[in-house]
């Protein structure tokens, strides 16, 4: 029953900013790593971002270093992406996942939310 739920996408230009939140419910994700994928027209899924819920670990994609920031919010329940700088090879659609475990990486999430586009005019 766990459920993942995205919302904060929208147009931005390039140069921009934008917040994106993923309200998670159903269980106690004190032992899960958390993690932010996009895909864009024509490209397969990639990985963006990943930390673990208890300690707050990070790890991200070298295509975003510098630029986007994962965070969660326990009291709220929820993680964020903050993605500053974007460019047009951000546009995408973004999804929030999850895994069981506290190992940060790029694969084995098990839990995806619907979805949220992100379009970076030029």
């Amino acid at each position: 029953q766990v459920q993942l739920v995205e919302s904060g996408g929208g147009l931005v230009q390039a140069g921009g900013s934008l917040r994106l939140s993923c309200a998670t419910s159903g269980r106690s994700f004190s032992a899960y790593t958390m993690g932010w994928f996009r895909q864009a027209p024509g490209k397969e899924r990639e990985f963006v971002a990943a930390i673990s819920w208890s300690a707050g670990s990070t790890y991200y994609a070298d295509s975003v270093k510098g630029r986007f920031t994962i965070s969660r919010n326990k009291a709220k329940n929820t993680v964020y992406l903050q993605m500053n700088s974007l460019k047009p090879e951000d546009t995408a659609v973004y999804y929030c996942a999850a895994k069981v475990g506290t190992a940060l990486s790029r694969t084995g999430y098990t839990y995806w939310g619907q979805g949220t586009q992100v379009t970076v005019s030029s």
